[in-house]
C-alpha cells in the first residue's frame, strides 16, 4: 500500500499517486505496455485476482511489470514526508528516500529494538519492554529448543532406519558379487575393486595419528585387549571382509620381518616414522593400512594392514 497523502508537505504530482490505493507510490512498478505505475503490493494483489491493468483494463501479468524510470524515482525521493511515528511524538520531516533508515533509528518508534538490561540478553521491541519477563522468555526459549531437539532426534532416527536398510541392501549386493566371482572372472575383478574402494573410504574417514613412543608398542596383546580393539574397529565402520585379518595382524606372529622381533623393531625405529597411521577411535592404538602405505617396503608392511596397540605414546 502507498504512503498516506496527508503525510506530505506541499502538492504531490498526480503521476506519483497509485491509482489503486490513492496513496503516494511505495516500491513502484510500471506496466510495460501502458506505462501506468502502481505500488508493488497493490498491483501484486490486484493481479492475483484479475490479470488486467486497473486503469485501462489491458491484459497484464506479473511478468509485464518493471521498475519505474529513474526520473520518477528521483521525483519520489525528493518529496518531504513526516515520520510515521508522529503520533508517538516524532516531529521530524525528511526526504522520502531517507525514511526507511530514520524509522529504524527513530527514538519514538514503538518497535525500535532495545537490548534487555536485566541480564537475559534478549532484544525486545520498545513497546514490549515494560512487559518483558526474562524468566518467562528464557523458559520459552528452552522449551522451543527442546522441541527442536526432539524433532531432530526423530529425523535422525528416521534417517538411521533408511541408512540401515541401505546397508542391508548393499551387503546383499556384496554377498551376491562374492558368490558370483568364484565362477566369473569379470565379476571377481569388480568385487575386488569395490572392496578396495570400501577400505579406502573407511580409511579416509579416520583421523591421522602420530606415534611418539614406538617403545610403548604391545607386541603380544592378550585376548581381552584384542576383543576391545576389534569392537572399536567394528564401531568405526571397518569393512567386515578385512576385520578378522586386521585383528590377526595385531600380534607379532603375523608381523612382517621388519617388525617380527624386538631386535628388528629397535633397529627399524627410524623407518616407522614414515608410516601413515590412523587412530582407532578412543583407543591407544593405530591402524597402518596398506592403502595408506604403498611407499613402505614389504619388510614392514602387509595386506590389508597392521593394528598396533600401545601402552602410551599416541597423539
Amino acid at each position: 500500500m502507498g504512503y498516506d497523502l496527508t503525510r506530505f508537505q506541499g502538492d504531490v504530482d498526480e503521476e506519483l499517486i497509485c491509482p489503486i490505493c490513492s496513496g503516494v507510490l511505495e516500491e513502484p512498478l510500471q506496466a510495460v505496455a501502458c506505462e501506468h505505475a502502481f505500488c508493488r503490493a497493490c498491483i501484486t494483489e490486484w493481479l492475483s485476482r484479475q490479470p488486467t491493468c486497473p486503469v485501462d483494463r489491458n491484459p497484464i501479468t506479473n511478468s509485464n511489470l518493471r521498475a519505474v524510470p529513474r526520473i520518477l524515482r528521483n521525483l519520489l525521493s525528493r518529496l518531504n514526508i513526516s515520520c510515521e511515528n508522529a503520533i508517538y511524538g516524532c516531529t521530524l520531516v525528511l526526504k522520502l528516500d531517507t525514511l526507511a533508515t530514520h524509522i529504524e533509528e527513530c527514538e519514538h518508534n514503538p518497535k525500535r529494538p532495545l537490548p534487555c538490561e536485566k541480564g537475559c540478553g534478549f532484544v525486545i521491541p520498545k513497546d514490549e519492554y515494560k512487559d518483558h519477563n526474562c524468566f518467562r522468555e528464557l523458559r520459552s526459549l528452552v522449551h522451543n529448543q527442546q522441541q527442536k531437539m526432539s524433532e531432530l532426534k526423530n529425523e535422525i532416527n528416521d534417517q538411521n532406519l533408511v541408512i540401515n536398510e541401505l546397508k542391508r541392501e548393499l551387503n546383499l549386493v556384496k554377498d551376491f558379487m562374492r558368490a558370483m566371482r568364484v565362477s566369473n572372472p569379470a565379476m571377481r575383478a569388480i568385487a575386488d575393486q569395490m572392496e578396495r574402494d570400501e577400505v579406502t573410504r573407511w580409511c579416509n574417514g579416520l583421523a591421522r595419528a602420530r606415534v611418539t613412543r614406538w617403545g610403548g608398542m604391545i607386541s603380544t596383546p592378550d585376548e581381552a585387549l584384542q576383543l576391545m580393539i576389534k569392537r572399536a574397529l567394528s564401531e568405526s565402520g571397518c569393512p567386515p571382509h578385512i576385520l578378522d585379518d586386521l585383528m590377526e595382524n595385531c600380534h607379532e606372529r603375523r608381523w612382517p620381518r621388519g617388525l617380527s622381533s624386538l631386535e628388528t623393531r629397535q633397529n627399524n625405529r627410524r623407518i616407522y616414522e614414515n608410516y601413515v597411521c590412523r587412530r582407532i577411535p578412543g583407543k591407544q592404538a593405530v591402524l597402518v593400512l596398506h592403502c595408506d602405505n604403498t611407499h613402505m617396503s614389504e619388510d614392514v608392511m602387509v595386506e590389508p594392514g597392521l593394528v598396533m596397540i600401545f601402552a602410551h605414546g599416541i597423539e
